[in-house]
């Protein structure tokens, strides 16, 4: 049989996964519907967005889906008769009545090299961890998280200067390139899976709202490596005063100690803060309440902040 024979339907929701979605489309990848988490309100106007992934469904006619629970409302699924599920970054738990509603069940492109980084947030730890290698892994899925055999990986190498965001695109060109070379296989019954050494697995928990606030006793490098996590969204912050100061880039300026820890200064041409090991540069931050800027026109407009400390 050909890809377009199939019954496919797709389960994902942010743009990484909308990236993979729409490629997969354009293969020939014949999908009958797309199942998304809800819509939700965008920026202090609380502006209704549609999910990245929706927009691309939208875009080539294909049905969406949106439960807000999926554990409590998959019924739906059985009518469309499915050969199989692709997930990508769908952002819910998938219950076991829905593994096991598919021909050939549901599988999964996970955004690390499992069994390293099972869970919600692999690319965002990957980054923190300071790991210089990520890739994707096609898996079937099973009820236990990411724990399913393993059909295929791709290699993506992450650089010093990679964000989420910037890992997120190359992951999603990877997960593209998985999904259509081994995926028909995989429906064809010539594709094999490996089952996952238990030993080496870790695990990629959630970024709680707690960690965005970068903590000043961790080393400088280690510190750049949660901003690079973070950006675009939601952003490391810090405090000055009682506001936040969101730090979207920032980048080692010189490995010397000259202040108290925290202690914002201007350094050749720099606007910098004192960690412990280190003076950190400020290249994009956000102030609170105000647009994104770079670090010289947050100094030229706010001069009274040197000397303060960011807390």
């Amino acid at each position: 049989m050909n890809i377009a024979d199939y019954r496919l339907i797709y389960m994902g929701t942010p743009e990484i996964s909308a990236k993979t979605f729409e490629a997969l489309i354009k293969a020939g990848f014949h999908f009958v519907a797309l199942i998304s988490q809800e819509d939700k309100e965008v920026g202090r106007k609380k502006v209704l967005t549609k999910t990245p992934t929706k927009i691309v469904a939208e875009r080539y006619h294909i049905p969406v889906y949106q439960p807000k629970k999926i554990k409590e409302d998959y019924q739906f699924v059985e009518a469309l008769k499915p050969d199989l599920i692709i997930t990508f970054a769908y952002g819910q738990i998938i219950p076991k009545g829905l593994l096991n509603l598919p021909r050939f069940g549901c599988v999964n492109l996970h955004g690390s090299l499992l069994p390293k980084y099972r869970g919600a947030a692999p690319i965002q730890r990957a980054i923190i961890h300071g790991e210089k290698v990520t890739g994707i892994t096609l898996m079937r899925m099973v009820e236990a998280m990411d724990a399913g055999e393993m059909y295929a990986k791709e290699e993506v190498a992450i650089t010093p200067n990679d964000t989420y965001t910037s890992l997120s695109d190359k992951l999603s060109v990877a997960a593209s390139k998985v999904a259509v070379t081994y995926i028909p296989q995989l429906l064809e019954g010539t594709l094999k899976g490996t089952t996952q050494d238990e030993q080496a697995v870790s695990f990629a928990p959630k970024i709680l709202p707690e960690e965005e606030h970068l903590d000043l006793t961790l080393p400088a490098d280690a510190q750049i490596n949660y901003i690079r996590a973070l950006a675009d969204n939601p952003g490391a912050y810090l405090f000055l005063g009682e506001e936040k100061l969101k730090i979207y880039a920032a980048k080692i300026k010189q490995r010397t100690v000259r202040y108290p820890v925290g202690h914002i200064a201007f350094v050749e041409g720099a606007l910098v803060y004192q960690a412990k090991d280190a003076l950190i540069e400020l290249i994009k931050v956000k102030p609170q309440g105000k647009n994104m800027m770079n670090g010289l026109d947050y100094k030229n407009g706010h001069p009274y902040i040197i000397g303060q400390s960011l807390k």
